[in-house]
């Protein structure tokens, strides 16, 4: 355990402590001393009677700061607001940042959604289901309307006594967003930017009038690309016709990242990595088709194995080195999957990082396979005293582990290419399949040669 995890272990017995002991005054002081995150967690520690004497010592806003922290598809979130007081809940729901309450909200039924909203005022209502209204995965389902708005024509002096109000709701006070009078983003300044100008000047002569921004139907992966490329901490979001919207924080998309880091994986494993929350039942059938359909595959390898029985029956001591040759080109396989699928990913299918990521696979592919392919002769004559024996077993598992390699790289841009998620080309299906090629590779070379090692 780490000094820091020693830390808030320590704090956390102490607040429950002072709970349990009705230690109210002391409670709320420490409590409010931790970082919101660590507020968070201790929440998420408490059983449902200790929930409700937090209520009962806490106001709305306080737990609504908290909450901001919670992970919005926690399935326990709806059973917590149920324990709350109807006006209680609504009140933390509206003091949270409007990106995390509809974030929240999303994972609600709708008939709870609706008695929450009812409770707040029409405009903070209509402001989170406006961003309810956009798709989940797409700029406008991250963004937040809590965000510093200025007109073009303010002096930087007026900007200055502005951001004291904004400053007590907006999610971030790094850039200012300015407008015109049709509320069209026309310019953007950073808080620094804003305290070297004289106080005199208007925003629309000192702003920054190249915008970089994003369209409110975008989807998350472009956001976030914008964000690796640039480097913002925020960024603006606009509809078609340039009407500034709302703006996207970088804690949403670092979730982006992850969640989208965890659904790759996903696919690369043909599974649900996300199962915490399944039935047993649940999770078997979501795996049962992508295993049904490797199984169906692995039939026509041992089809194809039985086609050579004449040539194993001459030869028995191939049998031996089937499944090391097929598990080394399915590995090599994999791994170059996992590369072009990451790389694809980073640079959206630009024909010549594409071809230059062919090219750097199949001689990566031809080098491996060149130095497994001599170390397992080597092995194999010393150990069958037979090295051409040795020799078509290195040959087969060279070509072999180029070919899987290239095929690693080639089957995702193809599938990119035709408008498939290249992450469904999955490790389970290249390995697949580089049984098929390998096995073939494997008994043509071992018949060219039979005559060297036959009756072994």
């Amino acid at each position: 355990m780490t000094e820091l995890e020693t830390r808030v272990k320590q704090q956390f017995d102490q607040l429950s402590e002072l709970l349990d002991n009705n230690q109210t005054k002391q409670f709320r002081k420490k409590f409010l001393d931790m970082h919101f995150y660590e507020q968070g967690q201790f929440f998420m520690t408490l059983n449902q009677a200790q929930r409700k004497e937090l209520y009962a010592i806490m106001a709305p806003d306080e737990i609504g700061d908290m909450f901001d922290t919670l992970q919005d598809d926690d399935p326990h979130i709806s059973r917590i607001l149920h324990e709350m007081d109807l006006k209680y809940a609504s009140e933390v729901i509206n003091s949270m940042y409007d990106d995390n309450a509809a974030d929240m909200l999303e994972h609600l039924d709708k008939a709870e959604v609706d008695r929450y909203l009812s409770i707040m005022s029409t405009a903070d209502a209509n402001q989170l289901r406006g961003l309810l209204h956009y798709d989940t995965e797409t700029a406008g389902g991250l963004m937040t309307t809590d965000y510093v708005v200025m007109s073009q024509y303010l002096t930087v002096g007026a900007a200055l006594k502005a951001l004291r109000k904004f400053a007590r709701t907006a999610e971030t006070i790094y850039y200012l967003y300015i407008v015109d009078d049709a509320n069209d983003l026309v310019g953007i300044m950073s808080l620094r930017e804003l305290f070297t100008h004289n106080e005199k000047a208007t925003l629309n002569t000192v702003m920054v009038r190249n915008v970089v921004s994003v369209y409110v139907d975008d989807d998350q992966e472009a956001v976030a690309q914008v964000f690796r490329d640039y480097q913002f901490v925020s960024l603006p979001v606009v509809d078609h016709a340039n009407k500034l919207v709302g703006i996207v924080t970088i804690d949403d998309v670092i979730e982006v990242i992850d969640d989208e880091a965890e659904e790759d994986y996903s696919k690369l494993a043909g599974v649900d990595v996300d199962e915490s929350q399944t039935t047993p039942l649940s999770a078997a059938s979501k795996r049962l088709p992508w295993l049904i359909t490797l199984l169906f595959l692995g039939m026509i390898t041992a089809t194809l194995i039985s086609h050579f029985e004449n040539l194993l029956s001459q030869a028995s001591i191939l049998a031996v080195f089937i499944s090391l040759i097929t598990g080394t080109a399915g590995n090599a396989g994999t791994q170059s999957l996992a590369v072009a699928v990451r790389r694809l990913s980073l640079e959206n299918n630009n024909p010549q990082h594409l071809i230059k990521l062919l090219l750097k696979e199949l001689i990566t592919g031809l080098v491996i396979g060149l130095i497994t392919g001599l170390t397992i002769w080597l092995v194999v004559g010393l150990w069958k005293h037979n090295f051409v024996l040795g020799l078509v077993i290195g040959l087969a598992m060279m070509v072999a582990i180029t070919v899987a390699n290239l095929a690693g790289s080639l089957i995702p841009m193809l599938m990119a290419k035709i408008g498939f998620d290249p992450a469904v080309a999955s490790g389970p299906f290249i390995s697949t399949l580089s049984d098929l090629t390998s096995v073939l590779i494997y008994f043509n070379i071992a018949s060219l040669f039979m005559g060297f090692f036959k009756g072994l």
